[in-house]
């Protein structure tokens, strides 16, 4: 895919309107380099005028901090803000909700003041205007999909509207599970847990959520998060349901729908 870098614009005079920030997960693992492909096509054949960071973006320092490196998360930042505000980025849109937080929430304190957005809220924003136009009878249409909320789109961000009603705009059948919304279960990997060993306990807690969507019935569970994707997708496994049951990122089936 040819997306144009913000270096790319800038140098031929030009500004983008939206930053697309990637992150790390999106970048480098590959189940979720799926998700920034599907993401980059809708903002394409939106019209868009977006550039992503590339090579000079660097991780915003969410895992390093919740793990407890505060000296190591600074660093990150202050090199991440001294970037962003050379370029004089105004807003960023992120498919990674733990991006997200960290530079709508934890940056302004070190002087990084952006309008930061989640993939989830600008597709409802794109499907509102009718800029997204979804195929009539789409590939989800009267499929049950049951959706899991993301702890730092949901609980920490309020965000609990916007996927949903993008899911219903696929004319799909949304299912909650027992625990969602502001009594949702967290995935397992948020708070830096995807990248340390599970401590004693009786059962594991992606399991245990997986467990809780496969209940529902529904052939979809749908995240906004790459981490949840890959916790999801897990457990889905374990189960030996993955013939039945599809993990997809919204940004995914909204690719998926559109004309």
């Amino acid at each position: 895919m040819q997306i144009r870098t913000v270096a790319e614009l800038m140098a031929s005079g030009q500004q983008p309107d939206i930053l697309f920030w990637v992150g790390c997960a999106g970048s480098f693992d590959q189940r979720a380099q799926k998700i920034t492909k599907a993401f980059a096509t809708i903002l394409n054949k939106t019209g868009i005028n977006y550039a992503i960071l590339g090579k000079e973006e660097m991780c915003t320092g969410d895992p390093v901090r919740r793990a407890g490196n505060e000296f190591m998360f600074q660093m990150m930042a202050y090199q991440n803000i001294q970037l962003l505000n050379n370029y004089g980025i105004k807003k960023i849109v992120t498919a990674c909700p733990h991006c997200f937080n960290t530079l709508k929430n934890e940056y302004p304190a070190l002087g990084g003041n952006y309008e930061v957005i989640h993939h989830t809220t600008l597709l409802q924003q794109l499907i509102d205007e009718g800029k997204i136009k979804l195929k009539e009878g789409g590939s989800f249409k009267g499929k049950k999909i049951t959706y899991h909320d993301s702890c730092y789109l949901g609980r920490s961000n309020n965000i609990y509207e916007a996927p949903r009603k993008v899911l219903e705009a696929l004319d799909a059948e949304l299912v909650e599970m027992k625990r969602c919304k502001s009594n949702g279960l967290c995935c397992g990997a948020g708070g830096a847990q995807m990248f340390k060993e599970e401590e004693k306990g009786s059962s594991r807690v992606n399991i245990d959520r997986s467990n809780e969507a496969l209940e529902t019935g529904a052939g979809f569970i749908a995240s906004a998060c790459p981490f949840c994707n890959t916790m999801m997708t897990d457990g889905v496994k374990l189960a030996e349901k993955e013939d039945s049951v599809q993990v997809l990122d919204i940004a995914e089936m909204v690719a998926a729908s559109m004309e």
